[in-house]
C-alpha cells in the first residue's frame, strides 16, 4: 500500500510527486511511498497538446514558485523537456497508461481501480486530474459539426483559411495569434474587453488587432447564434449576434476556446460534493485542499485555479500538509504586507477567511481566487484622529521604508482618518468598494440630504463601475471601517467569471436606483421584493425600446448608454429628446396617457431597468415616495420636449449632434463657424500646452447649421479607449476628463477602439526655439505643432505613444483651446447644454 496516490500528471500532480520523491530521498526510503498515475502516455497531457512552439507564461508574476521541479516562462517544448529531465533526476514513481476508473474505500484504505483491472491501495488520494477532455461547447446549433473544433494542436496545419476563434481567455488569444500568421482570423469576444487575459497576452492581441499588417481582427460583444454546413469554398455559414444586430459570415472553421468544465460524474462518484448544480462549480475544499471526503485532496484546475505556477505550488503544499507540515502559502508575505495596518493581530489565513465570510457576495468564490482579488486590491483602514491614527501611520511609514527596494512594490494598508471623505459627488471613479468591517456614510447630493449608513458586507461605488456615471453621493469613512478597494479591471474579470458576483452587483444597483428615483428612505429589506420583480434590459445600438403609438405599461431607468426619442411629424421623424444614463424613460405611460408619444431608440449600446405598473404603484404608495421631484422631472421633460417640438429645425440639429457621437459625450468641443475666423489659435494653444503636439484638428470634423464638431475628445461616459489598455494608462480624473498617463506602451489599442478618431500615435516633438527667438530672429516655425516634424533619435527609441485631448485637466483657467479663441467661437459643453445650444442657434 502506498501512503499517497496522486492521480493526474499535470503541473499540480507532477509537483506533488516531485515533492513526495524528494521527501522519500530525504528519509532514505528504499521504495517509494507514493505513486503518480497518468492515463496518458506522457506527462503534462494538456501542455503536450498545446500548439507547437507556444510560449508558456509563468503567471501570476507576483507569486514565487515553490516546487522541486523547475518552471519558468518558455516554449512548450522547453518546459516539457525540463520537466522530463527533472522526473528522471528525482526518479519519480510515475505510471503511464494507468487510467483510473473508480475510487472506493476510505481514509487509510482507498482502493483505486484502473481500466486494466488492477487495484492500487493507498492511504490518501490527491486528485490532480484537471479539466482536459471536458471543453465547454458553443451552446448553439451546429456546435458539433466537424469543422467546429475545441482544441488546436498545430496552427501550422491550416493555411490561407478564414477562421473564427471564439473566446477571450489566454488559450483563445494564443490560438488566434498563431493562426493569424498564415490565415485570416477573427477572434470573437463575448465581452467588451479581454478582462481575463494575462498581461502579456493582452499586450500581444491588442497590438495584433490594431496592426493593419496582421491578419487578425476582433468582434467585441459578439456570440455565435448558429452554425450550418455550407457548400462551396467556405464550408461553414455562421450567424453572429453582434451589438449592431445579427451578422452572417462564412468561414472554413471555428475554433472555440471557452474553457472547460469539471468531470463532475467521476468526481461525485468518489463522494465529493459540489456546492451547487452549475456546470462550472468546483468542490469546496479546506485550507489544506482536503475535500469533504476525508483523505481525498484536490489540487490544480479541479480546485478552481488553472495557472501553472499556482498548481505547482499546490502540489508541493499538499504533500507537506499530508506529512504534517503546515506550510504557509506562497502568497502569504504579500498578504502580510497588506494586512499589516489592521487594528488587530490574526494570522493571514484567519484574516482572509474572515474577510470572505463577512462579505456575502464573495462567499461563493474559490478561496484562491479570493486571495488573488485581495492581493490586486487596496486595503483602507480608518482610525480615530489622534494617537491611534498617528501610531498606525508611523507603523506604515516604517514598513514602506523597509520595503523601499523591493521590486515590484507590494501593496500595503492605506491608513485614513475616521470622517475622511473617500470620494465626492460628481467625481468620476472606476474602483469598487467592499466594507469588511465598520461603516461608511453615503450622503446623496441634490435637494434632499439623504444619508445612508452601510455596514459590514455591503458595497458601494458600483454606479461608476457599471454605468460610467460620476459618483452620485459623498462617501465618508465611518467608525472602524475597513474597506477593500478593487480596481476596475480586476472587478470586470471577476464579474465575467462569477455569475453570483455579477448578479449581486446588478441587484444592488437596481435597489439603489429605486431608492434614488422613488423611495429614498426605503431599506434594502423593504425593496428586496420589488427589486427581484423588475427586469434588466439590454439594447444594441439602433434597437428600438418602444414605438410611437404603442400602449405602455412600464417605465425605464437608463442604467448606461443613451436613448433618442423621436416623434413623427409629417414624413419625417423629429428628435424631441435625448435621454442619458441615470434618467427615466417612458414614465408618462404610468403618470398620464399610456399611449407612447415617441419612438425610443438606443443611440449606443444601452442597459435599462424596466419597472412595470404594479411595482411603480407599490413604490409611489409609500409614505416616503419621491412624488414631487418625480413630477417636476416629468414636467421639465415635457417642457424640453415642447421646446424641441415647436422648433423642428432644432431637432434636426440635435440629430446631427447625436450622429456625431455626442450622445455618449460628457465634455465636447463645439465651434460656432459664424464666429470662427480660422486663425487656428485653438490648435496652436493646444500644441503649446502639450509639449508641441496638438490634440485638436479644427478643420476636420463635421458641420451643420454653422455648428462644427472638430476632431477632439468627447470624454465619453463609458470611454471606448479605456477598453483593453494593457498598462491601464487610460485614466479618468475625478472631474471626468479622460487622459493618458506616462505608462502608455504605444500598443495603439485605444486609437483603434475610439470610434471618433480623436487618438493618434505620435513621437515626442522636438524642442522648438522660444517665443522671443521666433518673434525677433524668426527662429523656428512659431507657436503650434511644427508641420511634419522630424523626431529625434531619442524620440524614436522611445517609440510612438498615444495622445489625445485631456481637456487640459488640472490647468488653471480651463481648456487652452477655449481661452485662446479671440471671438468666443470655441466652447466646451456637456450634454445638459445641448438643448440650449440648438435652441440658441435657431433664434
Amino acid at each position: 500500500m502506498y501512503q499517497i496516490a496522486i492521480i493526474g500528471a499535470g503541473p499540480a500532480g507532477l509537483s506533488a510527486a516531485a515533492r513526495a520523491a524528494a521527501r522519500d530521498r530525504q528519509a532514505r526510503r528504499s521504495s517509494p511511498s507514493y505513486v503518480l498515475l497518468e492515463g496518458f502516455g506522457a506527462h503534462a497531457k494538456t501542455i503536450q497538446r498545446y500548439q507547437k512552439g507556444k510560449h508558456v507564461m509563468a503567471e501570476p508574476g507576483f507569486l514565487d514558485l515553490r516546487s522541486d521541479l523547475g518552471f519558468g516562462a518558455g516554449s512548450r517544448e522547453k518546459i516539457l523537456s525540463a520537466w522530463g529531465d527533472g522526473l528522471r533526476e528525482l526518479n519519480v514513481n510515475i505510471r503511464h497508461h494507468a487510467e483510473v476508473k473508480k475510487i472506493g474505500g476510505a481514509k487509510g484504505a482507498f482502493a483505486i481501480q484502473l481500466s486494466s483491472g488492477e487495484t492500487i491501495q493507498a492511504s490518501r488520494v490527491v486528485l490532480a486530474i484537471g479539466l482536459e477532455g471536458n471543453p465547454r461547447k458553443l451552446g448553439a446549433p451546429g456546435e458539433d459539426l466537424e469543422r467546429v473544433q475545441y482544441q488546436l494542436d498545430d496552427p501550422k496545419e491550416f493555411a490561407n483559411e478564414t477562421i473564427l476563434v471564439v473566446g477571450a481567455g489566454d488559450s483563445a488569444i494564443e490560438n488566434a495569434l498563431a493562426l493569424a500568421e498564415q490565415n485570416d482570423v477573427w477572434i470573437l469576444n463575448r465581452g467588451k474587453e479581454f478582462s481575463r487575459a494575462k498581461d502579456a497576452n493582452l499586450n500581444a492581441v491588442v497590438a495584433a488587432i490594431t496592426d493593419p499588417r496582421r491578419r487578425l481582427n476582433c468582434h467585441y460583444e459578439t456570440s455565435i447564434k448558429s452554425v450550418t454546413q455550407a457548400g462551396g469554398a467556405m464550408p461553414l455559414t455562421v450567424v453572429m449576434q453582434t451589438p449592431a444586430g445579427e451578422k452572417t459570415v462564412q468561414c472554413h472553421r471555428i475554433i472555440a476556446r471557452l474553457g472547460a468544465i469539471p468531470p463532475r460524474k467521476f468526481v461525485e462518484s468518489v463522494g465529493i460534493k459540489f456546492p451547487n448544480e452549475r456546470a462550472d462549480a468546483i468542490p469546496e475544499l479546506s485550507r489544506h485542499y482536503e475535500s469533504n471526503v476525508p483523505g481525498v485532496y484536490i489540487i490544480g484546475s479541479l480546485a478552481g485555479y488553472p495557472l501553472i505556477k499556482q498548481a505547482m505550488n499546490q502540489g508541493y503544499d499538499v504533500i507537506e500538509f499530508i506529512n504534517g507540515n503546515d506550510v504557509k502559502p506562497a502568497d502569504h508575505p504579500l498578504l502580510e504586507y497588506q494586512f499589516f495596518g489592521l487594528p488587530f493581530e490574526r494570522s493571514v489565513d484567519e484574516i482572509v477567511e474572515r474577510f470572505q465570510t463577512l462579505i456575502p457576495m464573495f462567499r461563493q468564490m474559490n478561496a484562491l481566487a479570493f486571495r488573488e482579488l485581495v492581493i490586486e486590491s487596496d486595503l483602507l483602514v480608518a482610525f480615530p484622529a489622534g494617537a491611534e491614527f498617528d501610531d498606525a501611520r508611523k507603523r506604515m511609514t516604517m514598513l514602506q521604508k523597509k520595503l523601499a527596494l523591493k521590486d515590484p512594490q507590494p501593496r500595503m494598508t492605506r491608513v485614513i482618518r475616521e470622517g475622511e471623505v473617500i470620494y465626492q459627488p460628481g467625481e468620476f471613479g472606476t474602483s469598487f468598494f467592499t466594507i469588511v468591517d465598520g461603516e461608511v456614510l453615503l450622503e446623496a447630493s441634490g435637494g434632499q440630504k439623504i444619508r445612508t449608513r452601510l455596514g459590514r458586507g455591503e458595497f458601494f461605488g458600483e454606479m461608476s463601475l457599471l454605468s460610467g456615471r460620476p459618483r452620485l453621493e459623498k462617501a465618508v469613512a465611518g467608525p472602524g471601517c475597513i474597506l477593500v478597494e478593487t480596481p476596475r479591471r480586476t472587478m470586470l474579470k471577476l464579474m465575467n467569471s462569477n455569475e453570483e458576483v455579477r448578479s449581486g452587483i446588478d441587484w444592488i444597483f437596481i435597489v439603489r436606483e429605486l431608492q434614488r428615483h422613488f423611495a429614498p428612505y426605503a431599506t434594502l429589506r423593504e425593496l428586496r421584493s420589488i427589486a427581484t420583480r423588475v427586469t434588466l434590459r439590454r439594447l444594441k445600438a439602433g434597437e428600438v425600446l418602444f414605438s410611437e403609438g404603442e400602449v405602455g405599461d412600464s417605465l425605464f431607468v437608463l442604467r448606461s448608454g443613451a436613448i433618442t426619442l423621436l416623434r413623427r411629424q409629417g414624413d419625417a421623424d423629429k428628435l424631441v429628446s435625448q435621454v442619458r444614463s441615470g434618467q427615466l424613460i417612458g414614465e408618462m405611460a404610468l403618470m398620464g396617457d399610456p399611449m407612447r408619444r415617441e419612438t425610443a431608440t438606443a443611440n449606443v449600446a444601452a442597459e435599462l431597468i424596466e419597472i412595470k405598473r404594479r411595482e411603480f404603484l407599490e413604490l409611489t404608495r409609500r409614505d416616503d415616495a419621491r412624488l414631487d421631484p418625480l413630477q417636476k422631472d416629468v414636467s421639465r421633460r415635457v417642457v424640453d420636449n415642447a421646446r424641441m417640438q415647436v422648433r423642428p429645425e432644432a431637432g434636426t440639429l440635435m440629430n446631427f449632434l447625436m450622429d456625431e457621437g455626442l450622445g455618449e459625450a460628457t465634455n465636447v468641443l463645439v465651434i460656432d463657424e459664424a464666429l470662427c475666423v480660422g486663425c487656428d489659435n485653438c490648435e496652436k494653444a493646444c500644441a503649446e500646452t502639450h509639449e508641441g503636439v496638438s490634440r485638436l484638428d479644427r478643420e476636420a470634423g463635421a458641420t451643420f447649421a454653422n455648428i462644427h464638431i472638430p476632431i477632439s475628445c468627447r470624454h465619453c461616459e463609458q470611454p471606448h479607449c479605456m477598453k483593453d489598455c494593457p498598462p491601464n494608462a487610460l485614466r479618468r480624473s475625478e472631474s471626468g476628463e479622460v487622459y493618458i498617463n506616462d505608462t502608455c506602451i504605444g500598443c495603439g489599442n485605444c486609437e483603434a477602439n475610439c470610434p471618433y478618431g480623436v487618438i493618434r500615435m505620435v513621437y515626442d516633438a522636438p524642442k522648438k526655439p522660444g517665443l522671443v527667438s521666433w518673434m525677433i530672429f524668426a527662429a523656428g516655425s512659431g507657436p503650434g505643432e511644427e508641420p511634419d516634424y522630424k523626431p529625434s533619435a531619442k524620440a524614436k527609441d522611445k517609440g510612438k505613444k498615444a495622445t489625445k485631448c485631456d481637456a487640459c485637466v488640472g490647468l488653471k483657467g480651463g481648456p487652452a483651446c477655449v481661452r485662446a479663441c479671440p471671438t468666443g467661437a470655441a466652447i466646451r459643453i456637456g450634454p445638459e447644454q445641448f438643448i440650449d445650444l440648438v435652441e440658441e442657434r435657431k433664434r
